[in-house]
């Protein structure tokens, strides 16, 4: 591998994560009362995220959907096989309880995200329109709406939103 398509794959990673703390320091601009704060971290966001796509393309990392789903697989695959099981038992050992308890949730998660993306997958993208709900607080991904608790979280089914 190149040194430059090194450096777009971790310009794609330092882009995409300044994105999402972005819209985390946004969320915590609104609770505090500064609207045109959070529209500027909104703002930059979106140009970060921008950025992220074109060195994803530029280092030719997009493929068609069925690439891009086998390779989405593969990524669910290895956070809950892999990742997030080391990441529970060092949580764990090291007495984080929160932690430990998150990287679960996120785990089972990760698990049913991999198998979202195996039906699309075995459907060859052509899929049934659904919408999709997620759990605000853990990310659990449902099929249509959700009006129980969360199965993964215990989230009341207020803590459901529906994405755009």
């Amino acid at each position: 591998m190149s040194k430059t398509h090194e450096n777009l794959l971790s310009a794609f990673a330092g882009e995409s994560q300044a994105n999402r703390k972005y819209l985390a320091y946004a969320k915590q601009a609104e609770k505090e009362g500064l609207p045109q704060v959070a529209k500027l971290f909104r703002a930059v966001a979106e140009a970060e995220t921008i950025h992220a796509h074109a060195h994803l393309r530029s280092a030719g990392k997009i493929g068609d959907t069925l690439s891009n789903l086998k390779d989405a697989i593969s990524g669910e695959t290895y956070e809950f096989t892999k990742m997030y099981p080391e990441m529970i038992q060092e949580a764990e050992q090291e007495g984080e309880r929160a932690a430990h308890k998150y990287f679960g949730w996120v785990n089972a998660v990760e698990e049913i995200h991999s198998q979202l993306y195996k039906k699309a997958l075995d459907a060859q993208g052509k899929l049934e329109e659904v919408d999709y709900y997620l759990c605000s607080a853990c990310g659990y991904t449902h099929e249509g709406p959700h009006e129980d608790k969360c199965p993964v979280c215990n989230a009341a089914a207020s803590a459901f939103y529906k994405v755009a």
